[in-house]
């Protein structure tokens, strides 16, 4: 005879907890179904948390139940919701085995007519709960999955031209906020590589792949945001100064871009130029900095713009981080 498992939950956010569950109903059943509630608790949406579970366990079948029951609670009349939608949704299918850790195992077990199996109920095998993860997830950084923990995370870039304080806001924010940023990895590259200051197309990939690695690495050390200097759009833009075109590879990367950061902010032009050796001067500036927005607005990528002195700049990111919440439309409602 088959036998068919299920466990259900918020899972907000999934943490190793959850995954032991998993992967020891994964060790004792023939399939598993996860069925994963809508929920306010978290602003993570549902479809990326089942995305989680569907990454790190591809054998898994995951139901997203964005219609289900309210709550949490053992009031009986909450467990029959409960009871008849999870009933609903398996159309007749006859599960054998029911896991959890928590008091709802009896009462749903009861219901499916399956095995109550209760797995680490005490948290002793993983001490964590994600209400904890969600109050401090860099404290309780070793209980989530590196998949789950880079959505746990704010990311913030800084575009502009050159000499426009991207580098400077970027590592003083990451200060401020006792955080990891990214620097940009472009301009490590074409330090060691220019020739009579120019670099080949090619070499345009390489510095998009390696800024994204750079970020990756980042990311995953930081705690609640990370700080970006620059991006592949940015890198899109110099390819084309330099040979009027872009790669393929970076023309896709840059596409994608829109979608790597929660927040975007332009530097002005409006402070002192640097005439450093690496740089062509600031009518080159003012050039690059029209460009970018003009790039910007084409991409339909909503922006802030930053003006004034460090201190300044970093007030009015402080406004926005203060008021922004992940997956929520911040422009909308400033607008609202």
């Amino acid at each position: 005879m088959k036998t068919l498992g299920l466990t259900l939950g918020k899972f907000a956010p999934l943490h190793k907890g959850h995954q032991s569950m998993i992967e020891t109903a994964l060790q004792e059943v023939d399939e598993l179904i996860v069925v994963i509630y809508e929920t306010t608790v978290i602003t993570i949406p549902l479809h990326i948390r089942a995305n989680w579970i569907r990454k790190l366990y591809p054998t898994v079948r995951v139901i997203e139940a964005w219609d289900g029951p309210d709550g949490y609670s053992d009031d009986r009349e909450h467990e029959i919701r409960e009871e008849q939608y999870i009933l609903g949704l398996l159309e007749g299918e006859q599960v054998t085995h029911f896991y959890s850790s928590e008091f709802y195992g009896e009462h749903m077990s009861v219901a499916l007519g399956a095995v109550d199996r209760r797995v680490d109920e005490a948290r002793v095998r993983v001490p964590i709960s994600a209400t904890m993860i969600r109050s401090n997830p860099y404290k309780y950084r070793e209980f989530v999955s590196d998949i789950v923990y880079r959505d746990l995370i704010t990311k913030v870039v800084f575009v502009g031209a050159m000499s426009t304080g991207k580098s400077t806001i970027t590592e003083a924010l990451a200060r401020r906020y006792h955080t990891s940023f990214a620097s940009e990895y472009g301009r490590d590259y074409w330090t060691e590589h220019q020739v009579d200051r120019r670099i080949g197309l090619e070499a345009f990939d390489e510095i998009a792949v390696g800024h994204i690695e750079r970020e990756e690495k980042a990311l995953l050390g930081a705690d609640r945001y990370l700080f970006v200097d620059t991006n592949a759009i940015t890198t899109y833009m110099y390819a084309l100064d330099y040979h009027g075109r872009a790669p393929e590879l970076l023309t896709r990367i840059a596409l994608e871009n829109a979608q790597l950061y929660d927040l975007f902010f332009l530097c002005d032009d409006d402070i002192p130029y640097d005439d450093t050796w690496d740089r062509s001067g600031d009518q080159k500036r003012q050039v690059f900095h029209r460009q970018i927005i003009a790039d910007l607005q084409a991409r339909r990528i909503p922006f802030i713009t930053l003006r004034g002195s460090l201190e300044e700049r970093m007030h009015k990111v402080d406004e926005v981080l203060a008021k922004f919440e992940p997956y929520r439309n911040y422009f909308g409602e400033l607008n609202g």
